[in-house]
């Protein structure tokens, strides 16, 4: 297996359980579906796969409609997505996805956590040739089918050839992640919605393509500016190039 697919190994649960106020990024992510497409899931396929991500977190259905109603409502607040990106300590680059309504104070959140780690905030895009930028799709896995031939066919949509697959005992489940091109994503959705999977939960993702190397003392600071940053409300995810522990040379 390649590099890219043994960081995803590695770090996959750190990650998701380092999201930061998991319903608050999911009820943001509603209200953008919502309001560029529309409330109707069956008629709103970034929504729908949106849900689908809500189902697998165990949110609510309540505070998945609540979350829908929302965004329709008179004081709906409208959302922007920005990216920030630079250097923490010991060199390792750190991209910020946000979701927020007022820039000037997610970027002076931002900023000042940086500066507390001892970071500089760069400009946009000056570290995307350190991250891959991927769209990333969840699914149940269908019984009896062959993962050779789906990927083969998904190459045609510019998805990797290497996916994740997970058994779920409490679920008795099995579900297969995927990652492509961003600019596909819909023609991804489209085509497994058409294979008939189930639950297919959208999202995307940064990829780091250059793994820096820490040391213990060096992971735990840096760590601890992924959690400082996560604490904020407009803060989806936080990537880094930092090395994970399980990953091998």
């Amino acid at each position: 297996m390649g590099r890219a697919f043994e960081y995803r190994k590695a770090t996959k649960l750190k990650r998701w359980g380092h999201m930061a106020k998991t319903f608050t990024r999911l009820g943001k992510q509603i209200a953008i579906a919502v309001q560029s497409g529309g409330p109707e899931p069956e008629n709103n396929p970034t929504l729908r796969s949106i849900i689908a991500t809500c189902k697998r977190e165990n949110m609510p259905k309540d505070n998945i409609e609540r979350a829908i109603k929302n965004a329709l409502g008179k004081d709906k607040s409208s959302y922007k997505e920005v990216t920030y990106e630079g250097y923490g300590p010991h060199g390792v680059a750190v991209f910020v996805d946000t979701l927020t309504d007022n820039t000037t104070r997610t970027v002076a959140d931002v900023r000042s956590i940086f500066n507390k780690f001892s970071g500089n905030l760069g400009t946009t895009g000056s570290l995307a040739f350190l991250f891959d930028h991927k769209c990333v799709f969840t699914f149940k896995k269908k019984e009896g089918v062959d993962m050779d031939d789906l990927i083969l066919e998904l190459i045609d949509f510019n998805v990797d050839d290497e996916y994740d697959e997970n058994f779920d005992e409490e679920k008795d489940e099995t579900t297969i992640t995927i990652y492509g091109d961003p600019k596909s994503y819909a023609q991804i959705q489209n085509y497994l919605e058409e294979q008939g999977f189930e639950e297919i939960g959208g999202d995307f993702t940064y990829i780091p393509n250059d793994l820096k190397d820490v040391d213990d003392e060096q992971r735990a600071t840096i760590d601890k500016m992924v959690e400082k940053l996560e604490e904020f409300d407009d803060v989806q995810n936080v990537y880094t190039n930092m090395k994970p522990e399980d990953v091998e040379e």
